[in-house]
């Protein structure tokens, strides 16, 4: 057994690969702790740990407090709006993300989600099993092709979708200010500058940026009422960036033909949300980004994240506050 074991936690509902991967370790204790646990008792627990793997557990300036020879705090995914950035920074710990581990997932479920809503699956669906054939008709699907689609986010996901849109054959508009207009142009993607000079001409709208200051109610009432008539709106990103109540009024008026929703202001969501009574809406619990797959790439990702800082090689473009490292 390794001398100067470094303690790390880890959520019990780690994916088995990310378990298997740091029990490889001698120099490593690994201890599991329940995502849902009371916070007092996450604070006894972040007395002696060197490292940190959070899912959904919030890491503020108490917890770091609690935390006197924490290293590293490492995310399961690629949000950390439950994480509070300054409070680590100015202990010189890294929050490390993992990085493209799900950004295919997220992708492939935004396209999801805009299928599912161009071609009226929600809807056409209950009618068959409920015998209502001769309704077909009502509710008539659209096609991608020939459609305009608005990549708000040009990262690791929003050049994906962005690829996927493409693949059918859909026109692209990108909105990210901090990406050259020419890296947007190489993805044959065509770069729009204004936000709200894009949002009229597109058909279908997928939020794909981090939640900051500079986003949180970004898409308010004012730019929803930009957006043209049959329009749809489809957030996988995080819930606040879309305003929830003037969403839910666009869909209830029918200004918007739909939105794909799996981000909450509040989650798990209320009952009374809604975006619940609205059949113009497909919902899923935060879990564009949770698959088989990417659960598996995620665990692994921060596991080596974590490993990355004790072995003195951070990972750095996995490294959110990396002025930490400077």
């Amino acid at each position: 057994m390794a001398a100067n074991r470094k303690k790390v936690l880890l959520p019990e509902n780690m994916a088995r690969a990310g378990w298997d991967l740091i029990r490889t370790r001698d120099d490593v204790e690994a201890v599991a702790y329940p995502p849902s646990l009371a916070m007092p008792d996450f604070h006894r627990f972040l007395a002696g740990a060197h490292g940190v793997i959070l899912s959904y557990t919030p890491y503020h300036e108490a917890e770091m407090e609690a935390s006197p020879v924490m290293q590293v705090v490492a995310r399961i995914g690629v949000g950390y709006d439950s994480v509070a950035v300054p409070a680590l920074t100015a202990r010189r710990v890294p929050l490390m993300i993992a990085g493209t581990a799900n950004s295919v997932s997220v992708a492939e479920h935004a396209l999801f989600m805009m299928l599912t809503l161009a071609k009226r699956a929600a809807v056409l669906d209950p009618l068959v099993r409920a015998g209502r054939w001769h309704e077909r008709y009502a509710d008539m699907p659209v096609d991608l092709a020939g459609r305009t689609v608005l990549v708000i986010g040009f990262g690791r996901i929003g050049t994906r979708i962005a690829a996927r849109c493409r693949a059918m054959e859909m026109t692209v508009l990108v909105y990210d200010p901090y990406v050259p207009a020419a890296s947007v142009k190489q993805a044959g993607c065509e770069p729009v500058a204004d936000l709200d000079t894009a949002l009229p001409r597109a058909d279908f709208v997928t939020i794909h940026c981090p939640k900051t200051a500079e986003t949180t109610g970004m898409i308010d009432a004012r730019r929803l009422a930009l957006l043209r008539p049959g329009a749809f709106l489809v957030n996988t990103a995080r819930g606040g960036i879309v305003e929830e109540t003037a969403l839910a009024a666009a869909l209830a008026e029918k200004r918007l033909a739909g939105a794909g929703i799996d981000v909450f202001a509040t989650e798990p969501v209320p009952a009374d949300n809604p975006f619940l009574k609205l059949s113009s809406v497909v919902v899923s619990p935060h879990m564009a980004g949770v698959t088989v797959e990417a659960t598996a790439r995620m665990a692994i990702a921060a596991v080596n994240n974590v490993l990355s800082v004790f072995d003195g090689k951070p990972n750095r473009e996995n490294v959110v506050n990396k002025e930490v490292l400077d």
